[in-house]
């Protein structure tokens, strides 16, 4: 009788830990890799031959927005993210996660991609809400974050509330969490005093979890906005990483080596600070996110009051905001609007000129007739900054994307990132511009975000490890999706083992889903 399930057999196996690849067999039982070498007199009930491919640990993608925009409901199969070779992703990024949810209040960040009503939610604690997960067939792997604005909006302000705030961030990764986040662009962190920041931060130091931020300004403040998270990590001692780190804007671009010389500085003084990337040029983000932080504050119902009337002067003043920022509308482009303007994949500039209005009053339409929820592409990022994130050591690879079906909607073009991201870092990196070695790309996208959070079973290939295991062909591996046609699976992609069943074989989806809830502990 086979003591294996499954025997990778010839492949060049990566370990994850940025070590030269070895030819050798891997044997799987159940959802464990149980031996490495040769298994040539070994019988298994499944036998993949890699002849010429390279046998990697699956992708883990710790910045990914599949919770929070319900996909991870809606498509639990999270079929564009499985194809291109991810097999866990960790949720509750910038701020915003789905627990501990304390009221309608806490759910209203999430409004921004989804419609609330529509929703059943049926937990209030960490701890419910990831044994709720357990209830539902999964695709991949599913851990998460606990955001600080949504605790934030758990709290009323009031005397006790750093108190309260800091038992539900206890409470939440007691309950699982592998860390918190984040998103001080947001003004309902803006009544934070440094001290008080640090005294939670504090909560999370003997977890050595991670404090994990989308950071205030991506712009032409982006140097001080690192520098008040260093302060606060220094002082906190705690984990430090950047969510989506970029320079956004050309009038930034600049600042870029300077933030990454600051944060070796730091490192030199003994703080842990990791980021993680996406290589793509265009952001994916909303549009409401354009508009100033004042605006940003009020309640969804207000700002759309706002947007309606024709009487209120904080329209006009949001038109003068908008004209003072030179966006360039001929790179924003629409990628979600599910009413008015339904031409998805134009720009605002092309908007403007079809509809004979000034592309201010464009933006502030598309925003009240889609209730706030519109999603833009914006070319921002210099692809010379990219490069200079993934040489360096402490980057880690993400998506920042959201994990969909392959088939076409009518209202949403997703960002391609959704499924291409790590064949892409893959191609353009190591095979095309030989910037990184193959090994140290794997790392990015296995062991090292497996370290940043935590997770000592997966992100790598050894004995014992789960077998979460990708196997591609290094000549063909590349992103094929676009900004116009989002919905094309990556080549390359041979094998794609989760849990030790066969998610993805000879590059076609088996549609099974033996994804399982992580936890911190």
């Amino acid at each position: 009788m086979s003591n294996f399930s499954l025997i990778i057999k010839n492949g060049l196996v990566y370990d994850g830990k940025g070590n030269k690849p070895v030819k050798t067999d891997l044997g799987i039982a159940d959802d464990e890799i149980k031996k490495a070498g040769d298994l040539s007199a070994e019988a298994a009930q499944n036998i993949i031959d890699a002849a010429g491919k390279c046998v990697a640990p699956g992708f883990i993608d710790i910045t990914s927005h599949s919770d929070t925009h319900w996909t991870i409901f809606n498509n639990p199969g999270q079929e564009s993210l499985i194809s291109q070779g991810i097999t866990t992703i960790i949720g509750g990024n910038c701020g915003s996660s789905l627990a501990p949810f304390l009221g309608e209040s806490s759910a209203k960040e999430i409004e921004r991609w989804v419609d609330s009503s529509k929703i059943n939610i049926n937990w209030q604690t960490m701890k419910e809400f990831l044994a709720e997960m357990e209830n539902h067939k999964l695709g991949l792997n599913f851990g998460t974050f606990v955001g600080l604005n949504t605790i934030r909006r758990s709290i009323i302000a009031d005397k006790q509330r750093i108190a309260k705030i800091k038992m539900l961030l206890k409470s939440s990764l007691e309950g699982g969490a592998f860390g918190m986040t984040t998103n001080f662009g947001l003004s309902d962190l803006g009544f934070f005093e440094h001290e008080e920041l640090v005294e939670i931060f504090n909560i999370l130091a003997p977890y050595h979890l991670p404090v994990k931020h989308h950071l205030e300004d991506e712009g032409q403040n982006l140097l001080p906005a690192i520098s008040k998270m260093i302060s606060a990590a220094r002082e906190s001692k705690t984990k430090m990483h950047i969510s989506h780190f970029k320079a956004l804007g050309r009038g930034s671009w600049e600042s870029f080596a300077g933030a990454l010389r600051m944060m070796q500085t730091a490192r030199s003084e003994g703080i842990s600070i990791t980021y993680d990337f996406f290589p793509y040029t265009k952001t994916g983000s909303s549009l409401f996110a354009l508009l100033p932080q004042w605006f940003r504050k009020y309640s969804p119902e207000e700002a759309t009051r706002i947007l309606s009337s024709g009487q209120d002067k904080r329209r006009q003043d949001l038109k003068d905001f908008l004209k003072k920022m030179t966006l360039h509308y001929d790179r924003i482009v629409v990628a979600s609007a599910k009413a008015g303007f339904s031409k998805l994949g134009k720009t605002i500039k092309e908007l403007s000129l079809e509809a004979g209005m000034d592309t201010e009053e464009v933006i502030l339409n598309l925003l009240e007739m889609n209730d706030l929820r519109v999603s833009i592409f914006n070319e921002v990022i210099s692809e010379e900054n990219i490069r200079a994130i993934a040489a360096d050591d402490y980057s880690a690879v993400s998506s920042d994307g959201v994990g969909q079906s392959m088939v076409r909607s009518a209202h949403d073009l997703p960002h391609p990132r959704s499924a291409g991201a790590f064949p892409r870092v893959i191609s353009e990196f190591s095979r095309e511009k030989n910037l990184l070695p193959m090994e140290k790309a794997i790392h990015k996208m296995t062991g090292l975000p497996a370290q940043i959070i935590g997770i000592k079973d997966r992100g790598v290939i050894g004995k014992n490890a789960k077998a979460d295991i990708v196997i591609f062909d290094p000549e063909k591996i590349k992103d094929l999706a676009t900004y116009e046609n989002p919905f094309l699976q990556a080549a390359g992609i041979e094998h794609v083992i989760i849990n030790g069943k066969s998610v993805v074989s000879f590059g076609k989806l088996a549609g099974i889903m033996p994804g399982k809830v992580l936890r911190n502990r």
